[in-house]
């Protein structure tokens, strides 16, 4: 994990596809563009899906990882 400026925390955990993927683009429109949104989910399908989402919506997914059952992802909103 590496000391990133981030702007707003998505807890996610509990919540199975597509929820994640959906909370995660309404909290992407409050933030602006460049401004860095961690999600934390514990769904195994969200590590495909966030994959799949920021290739298409051009949001850049700069980090993610897992630990413990829950998946942490970071993203850069276009």
């Amino acid at each position: 994990m590496t000391d990133l400026d981030i702007k707003l925390k998505v807890d996610a955990s509990g919540l199975s596809c597509p929820l994640p993927i959906v909370r995660t683009a309404q909290a992407m429109k409050t933030v602006s563009s460049g401004d860095l949104v961690e999600v934390i989910a514990t769904d195994p399908g969200s590590v495909k899906d966030f994959e799949a989402w920021s290739k298409s919506t051009g949001n850049v997914l700069v980090e993610q990882d897992s630990n413990g059952g829950k998946f942490r992802f970071v993203l850069r909103r276009k």
